[in-house]
């Protein structure tokens, strides 16, 4: 067995006096998807935040590929194959879809296989393509959202961290990114999903881990999550 392509382990994060993160571990497979669910401040966006460098932990491990990566800076990691599409989208308004794309294969200097993920990205989200010299500030928050998934896939990751991608969008919409990121963990990328859609993260998880103020307080395949009735009375509405 070969070692996840992510590992944290005992992960803290404090905002000054404010424990955010006390001691989270978790794992993260190759091809797999790994949802982390739980209430809104219970440490998700925090968790990916650290895993991707974004904040600094105070104290914990992260392997990434097998390499220790806590010391490193956040665009020294998307080097080294993750990537990470924040809450609130984080694409460049001002920019056309083209150029955002553009953007998120700066590290790459393979022109032809550029090319050739930006025509994928235009088969998964084929609106994109159709939106393709738009200013992505006119674009419906579905479509940004698609356009963040699609950036940060243009690096080409072994691990793409993924903050709320349903947040705020239509049925239909919401189906047509979860259906993507079942194609894309089959094509062979990991992904580690935060989503307030419980439901809808356990349905394509292969792990999960349940997050209550910092803490981790159950994990399981998506399946047992979704059966579990803790979890379906606290985040599932039941």
């Amino acid at each position: 067995m070969s070692e996840p392509v992510l590992v944290v382990k005992d992960l803290r994060v404090s905002y000054g006096a404010i424990q955010a993160l006390r001691g989270v571990s978790l794992e993260v497979p190759e091809r797999q998807v790994v949802a982390l669910i739980g209430a809104n401040g219970a440490g998700k966006t925090t968790t990916l935040r650290a895993a991707s460098l974004m904040l600094r932990p105070s104290s914990g491990s992260i392997r990434f590929l097998g390499e220790e990566i806590t010391r490193l800076r956040s665009h020294e990691i998307v080097a080294r194959g993750m990537a990470h599409a924040p809450e609130g989208r984080g694409i460049f308004l001002n920019l056309t879809v083209r150029e955002n794309l553009e953007l998120g294969a700066f590290l790459r200097r393979d022109a032809a296989g550029i090319e050739q993920d930006m025509e994928k990205m235009f088969g998964l989200f084929p609106i994109l393509k159709e939106r393709v010299d738009q200013v992505c500030g006119t674009l419906s928050g579905g479509e940004q959202q698609m356009l963040a998934v699609a950036r940060a896939l243009m690096s080409r990751p072994k691990l793409l961290l993924l903050d709320e991608p349903s947040l705020g969008l239509a049925p239909q919409v919401v189906e047509r990114i979860f259906q993507v990121l079942r194609e894309i963990s089959a094509a062979g990328v990991a992904l580690l999903l935060v989503e307030q859609n419980a439901h809808k993260a356990l349905q394509i998880a292969h792990r999960a881990y349940v997050l209550e103020t910092g803490e981790v307080v159950m994990q399981g395949t998506g399946k047992e999550l979704l059966a579990s009735p803790e979890v379906r009375k606290a985040y599932l509405g039941e």
